[in-house]
């Protein structure tokens, strides 16, 4: 069966260590963790999230052009 490896923090690690059955792959957890989720499920559960990215795009655009300015006068 193919495979990919995947990066992941210690923090995400740990908290798939502790979820993990005893007998379970780490494949096999994922897949258990996510089997009958559908993503759309989640839409709209964090409220005012739209707002905050578009501040942090806001202040990404001007920071770099301060950079720009900075850096090409």
């Amino acid at each position: 069966m193919p495979s990919k490896n995947i990066t992941i923090t210690e923090d995400a690690y740990d908290r798939l260590t502790a979820l993990k059955r005893e007998d379970e792959s780490f494949s096999e957890l994922v897949v258990r963790l996510t089997e009958g989720t559908d993503p759309m499920d989640f839409a709209g559960s964090c409220p005012g999230l739209g707002e905050h990215v578009d501040a942090a795009g806001e202040e990404l655009d001007d920071d770099l052009e301060t950079t720009q300015d900075e850096l090409f006068g």
